[in-house]
């Protein structure tokens, strides 16, 4: 049947419908403009729709069969449109209406629009206008109870408009009280005052708010009550001289006056109490001769019940009674209006009747978290609740819908029934729960907070039950995880992968890397999803780490540790390596390398690299992957008293550090130092004592001990006097550690041996990269020579700047005493992995293709060397990368010969890349030290910030490169203050959100400050990057590709590119459409390959405390200071209007305004800077 043929029937069969009730204009928009029109064409009646130039888009315009703009763009306010009494008139009479339905808020309590309507030969669907007159305004109505008999709370006996009236009745009742609008409700024009000093300022806001919101600024005063219950009662007339009620709703759940949540029948009110309301209700509405549907509102507290006043409309809660009652309130007001008795529509006291509970939630764009301020946007996702019991009513929430700062912020109600009152409350936090709202803020889990509360759950809440339960606003973080990833992916698509590092476009169409299957001896296939085989890590948590020290010590045979995970792709591919492709093989990793001493896959580079250009949490990949492989130790890189940054950091910072990476699951800390400086190591091994880890306390290589007469500084004497104190500081482990492959198999055998000889006893790990290509030589050397654990890289992430070649020394070794306890086989089977990822991840790699010899001349740390190359390109130089290594050896000569390792050799490298940026020597930089501009790093470390190099400073260069600066000349965090995490806490949780901040955030924070903030926004931006597979993260998805993304075990996301809009040249942004899971999806990115037209606002920054930005998006529409002003913290800025709310935004310090960057009618968004001001 088509639409106007069903239309056309339910207008033949209504009772309703005759030539002079037909047709009815609502005056109204949204929400409560959609519930008339439902109930009208299901009445068959004929409806118009009328809205503001700014409402143009909104759903009630188009589901009218009619609509009509009310007035030309710009002649109105958005609001004020609403309220043009003359053109809404016109409009219904000349689209020849019978009847004007103002719903509530705008002009439902407006006698004088109420008898213009009917001044023009329509019907009025309300009160008549002499009782909006006696009860819409609230003096009035409390004379009318007081004539009644009826209870009402103290107040003025009239409006008043000055505010010697308001001090006069304040000085006579005391505080608290309440200053109300005499015309409207839902809470406009409200301001709850309790001290003398906010009075005036309360008194202003309130007319404000009531002349913006009504059309008339007037105002009264009564005495606040404390904890009352807000009760109303649902009265129905037909101005016959019948009136009954549809019993009482509990409305006490407010904020700002304004109901929340709404319950019927109030679940906990007393018997007495409720008969006693409702026949006061009825009382009143027959003292008028009440005509239609209204609402008698009561205030209920232990000494009785105060009427408060009367609306004389319909209510945005008459859900909830229609739910118990079963009757349909815009129904009934429809046929009153058309002339109906409640006789004729059968109804009676003794016909009305209760059936079980309904409770009401006002789904709104609101942030309880920022003090309820209204939010604004693009709604992304609209996925909304059903079933049994379940109502929704709304009209503007649907997908791609626009929320303005213009109108009220309720975006759905959504009411649910059951049989109790419990029934109820389960039924919508269910609701709730299932709902999906995305692009705007809601108060939704706001919500949720609350119909959990023990207050709530018992009925027993009151209209200041929320500003006194602070709990209910501890965040909950939604995790919005589809359309953060659609952002990423459609930022990809516009602008192509901005993942820097890249030193080539990322080649399109790779694929993921095929999984391998392994076998055992018999030729079977290993089952990987079963649990794997004991390790060395069951040794470990069953014996502690001493024990396991020895247990490794009396092995026979040579233990690896696989450094795929960490230093091998940060030799080769600038540590770009994702978790995503490490969890893909963590499992059959687990069975391979069974027998491995353990992985090196956390710390170093790695830590803040996944922040800063993965944006992945390393804590998150440290706890996914110790999931994975529970049986192999997990080893990281600990830079001493530098943790895993670039400098020195207070003592507890250290302490900390170490103590979460244990409970996360590091088991083994190589702990080093960028200049083997005791002091700093000293530090790095007592906190992983602390922290119960396998202390691994390293001597960095390098010089050659075979030739001391070369290398005098670093000869066999100074390496074994530097493991005899390290010895004694009672470690478990001795880790030698060649950054750059300077350990020539003679130099392995000479230090190991020596060692090995003085400490028979003590388990030896040696770790080198193969840039000159005699790793693996060196180790078997050093496994000779009685080195216990030696570090390899899987074949293909082998060899060169990285670690010697795993499946060369396994192979090697297989079937003598020596035996690695690995398979060649299970090798070979995650190499064809690793293979394909290297490809994968090709455009990270700066193509060193072969060995490099002249590493024993520049002595570059193999992990730099690759770095060093692919910056070395990025300043231009990349053509005279020889003279870079030639002044890499030169800038360590004139530094006094040190040990290179990070961040000592990043001190090198830019003194290196500053040498050859400026044509100097070694020599001019000694003759022009004084006059130079050094890189900080080199500044820094003359200063001392890393520790003491062996041998000391060369004094005379010293002194010239820090000319005034300080000199620090013991260890450098032994003189700072410790850092206090509780401040750091409170810090980040004001910028971040309560309750978002871990005790690993703060370690990351505390590491890597502006890191950790950059990385944080991505995230709230793009969500978790690490799910995306590499693919995706790198490419931009193919028209009509369709992808599948695991958010989790059990969730995966379906998601489909359909297609990147046009360019909006004013923004300078584009549209990207995606189908995910089978609905249509858009986001707007930003193209960053044009610039907008149209210049963005400022935006404030929060971490200067000086700036002041807007707390909430709206219009200025008052501006309290110049620049040049003074002002204390607090001290009214400007006033801004969102949603028909006013908020006085306060100056963010003591000092003067320096700029002011708004004007009147500017609309501002949240955040946009307002002002700055001058501290002294």
């Amino acid at each position: 049947m088509p639409n106007e043929e069903g239309l056309l029937h339910l207008k033949n069969t209504s009772p309703v419908v005759s030539k002079r009730f037909h047709k009815v204009l609502i005056a109204n928009r949204g929400e409560i403009a959609m519930r008339v029109m439902r109930t009208a064409h299901e009445l068959g009646l004929k409806t118009v729709a009328i809205y503001a130039y700014e409402d143009r888009l909104n759903m009630h315009r188009y589901k009218a069969d009619e609509s009509y703009q009310i007035a030309p763009e710009g002649k109105y306010t958005p609001v004020g449109a609403y309220l043009a009494q003359d053109e809404i008139v016109a409009i219904a009479k000349e689209r020849n209406c019978d009847a004007v339905h103002p719903g509530y808020g705008f002009l439902s309590e407006n006698a004088e629009f109420a008898r213009k309507v009917e001044a023009a030969g329509m019907r009025w669907v309300g009160p008549r206008p002499e009782t909006i007159d006696d009860l819409g305004d609230k003096v009035k109505a409390r004379n009318v109870a007081n004539a009644c008999g009826v209870p009402v709370v103290p107040g003025t006996d009239g409006p008043i408009e000055e505010i010697e009236e308001a001090t006069e009745f304040c000085n006579k009742y005391g505080f608290p009280v309440i200053i109300k609008a005499a015309m409207g409700g839902g809470g406009r024009g409200m301001r709850v005052v309790r001290k003398a000093e906010e009075l005036a300022e309360s008194f202003e806001r309130a007319r404000s708010e009531a002349l913006s919101a009504f059309g008339d600024g007037t105002v009264f005063i009564e005495r606040f009550l404390d904890r009352p219950k807000h009760i109303e009662v649902q009265l129905l007339g037909d101005g016959k001289d019948n009136v009954i009620h549809l019993y009482e709703r509990d409305c006490s759940v407010q904020r700002r006056h304004q109901k929340v949540v709404e319950i019927a029948p109030a679940p906990t009110l007393d018997e007495s109490v409720r008969d006693a309301i409702l026949a006061d209700a009825v009382k009143i509405a027959k003292h008028v001769n009440y005509r239609n549907a209204g609402t008698a509102e009561f205030l209920v507290d232990s000494r009785g019940h105060y009427f408060i006043e009367i609306n004389p409309r319909i209510q945005v809660e008459h859900t909830v009674t229609e739910e118990v009652t079963g009757l349909d309130l815009i129904s009934l007001q429809l046929h009153i209006a058309a002339g109906w008795s409640l006789n004729e529509l059968h109804l009676s006291q003794d016909r009305v009747s209760v059936r079980g509970f309904a409770i009401q939630c006002r789904v709104t764009t609101e942030d309880p978290a920022q003090g309820f301020q209204p939010d604004t946007g693009k709604i992304e996702v609209y996925r909304s609740p059903g079933g049994n019991g379940v109502r929704l009513d709304g009209g503007s929430g649907f997908m791609g819908s626009i929320i303005t700062p213009h109108y009220d912020s309720l975006l759905v109600k959504l009411t649910c029934s059951g049989a109790t009152f419990e029934k109820a409350r389960r039924r919508m936090l269910a609701s709730l729960v299932e709902f999906r709202i995305r692009g705007v803020k809601t108060n939704m889990w706001f919500l949720q907070h609350l119909l959990t509360n023990d207050v709530f759950m018992k009925g027993d809440c009151w209209t200041t039950y929320i500003d006194d339960t602070p709990s209910l606003f501890a965040v909950t973080k939604f995790r919005n995880r589809a359309t953060k990833l659609l952002n990423y992916l459609g930022d990809v698509v516009a602008n192509g992968c901005r993942i820097q590092g890249l030193v080539q476009k990322p080649q399109p169409g790779l694929q993921e890397p095929v999984i391998p299957t392994l076998y055992d001896a018999q030729g079977n296939v290993i089952d990987v999803t079963q649990e794997p085989p004991k390790g060395w890590r069951d040794v470990l948590l069953e014996q502690g780490p001493a024990a396991f020290a020895q247990a490794v010590r009396q092995h026979k045979g040579v233990l690896i540790m696989d450094t795929t995970w960490r230093d091998a792709h940060q030799s080769l591919l600038a540590t770009r390596l994702r978790t995503h492709d490490m969890e893909r093989i963590a499992k059959t990793t687990s069975h391979a390398l069974s027998n491995a001493f353990a992985l090196e896959m956390w710390g170093g580079a790695t830590f803040d690299v996944a922040m800063r250009f993965l944006h992945e949490d390393p804590w998150d990949r440290l706890d996914r992957l110790r999931k994975l492989v529970p049986n192999i130790p997990f080893q990281m890189l600990l830079r001493g008293a530098n943790a895993v940054g670039y400098t020195s950091y207070p003592d507890n910072v250290v302490y900390e550090f170490c103590k979460q990476a244990r409970n996360h699951g590091v088991d083994v800390f190589r702990v080093f130092d960028s200049l083997n400086y005791v002091e700093n190591l000293r530090l790095g091994i007592e906190a992983v004592r602390q922290a119960n880890g396998v202390i691994e306390a390293t001597v960095c290589y390098t010089g050659d001990v075979t030739n001391p007469a070369k290398h005098p500084k670093y000869t066999l004497e100074y390496y074994l006097d530097l493991v005899d104190e390290l010895v004694a500081l009672d470690i478990h482990v001795l880790g030698i550690k060649d950054m750059a492959g300077l350990l020539k198999p003679r130099a392995a055998t000479m230090l190991i041996g020596a060692i090995r000889a003085r400490h028979p006893n003590l388990p030896i790990h040696v770790h080198m990269h193969d840039t000159a290509g005699a790793g693996v030589a060196a180790l078997m050397a050093a496994a000779e020579a009685g080195a216990d654990i030696v570090d390899l890289a899987v074949d293909s992430m082998s060899g060169t700047t990285s670690q010697p070649c795993m499946g060369a020394f396994v192979s090697a070794l297989e079937e003598t005493e020596s035996d690695t306890g690995v398979s060649f086989e299970a090798v070979q089977a995650l190499n064809s992995y690793w293979e394909q990822t290297r490809l994968l991840y090709s455009c990270f790699d700066p193509g060193v293709k072969a060995s490099d010899t002249s590493v024993y001349l520049h002595e570059m740390p193999g992990g730099q060397y690759t770095n060093l190359l692919f910056q070395a390109q990025s300043l231009g130089l990349g053509t005279r990368w020889g003279e870079v290594k030639l002044a890499y050896a030169e800038a360590n000569r004139i530094c006094g010969d040190l040990v290179k390792v990070t961040p000592s050799s990043k001190v090198v490298g830019d003194f290196a890349q500053f040498m050859v940026s400026n044509h100097l020597t070694g020599d001019e930089v000694a003759e022009r030290a004084a006059t130079l501009s050094f890189p900080k790093s080199v500044v820094e470390f003359f200063q001392g910030y890393l520790g003491q190099p062996v041998g000391g400073f060369p004094e005379e260069l010293r002194a010239a490169i820090i000319r005034d600066a300080p000199r620090i000349d013991t260890r450098p965090g032994a003189t700072m203050e410790p850092l206090d995490f509780d401040q750091l806490r409170r810090d980040l949780e004001d910028k971040w959100g309560p309750g978002s901040i871990r005790d690993v955030d703060l370690v990351s924070a505390a590491l890597y400050p502006a890191v950790f903030d950059e990385f944080q926004s991505q995230r709230q931006k793009f969500g978790d990057l690490s799910l995306i597979p590499t693919p995706l993260f790198l490419t931009p998805l193919e028209t009509n590709q369709e992808i599948q993304v695991q958010l989790e075990v059990g969730k995966t996301l379906i998601i489909r590119y359909i297609a990147l809009g046009p360019l909006q040249t004013a923004t300078a942004k584009r549209d990207v459409y995606f189908e995910i899971n089978g609905e249509p999806r858009i986001v707007t990115v930003d193209d960053l390959s044009v610039q907008p037209e149209v210049k963005a606002r400022v935006r404030a920054d929060p971490k200067q405390k000086n700036q002041l930005g807007a707390p909430m998006s709206g219009a200025v529409v008052e501006i309290k200071v110049a620049v040049g002003d003074k002002v204390k913290a607090g001290q009214p800025v400007c006033v801004l209007s969102a949603m028909k709310m006013e908020t006085v935004v306060g100056a963010p310090a003591d000092g003067v305004i320096e700029n002011l960057d708004i004007a009147i009618n500017d609309a501002l968004s949240a955040g946009d800077l307002i002002c700055s001001v001058k501290t002294d």
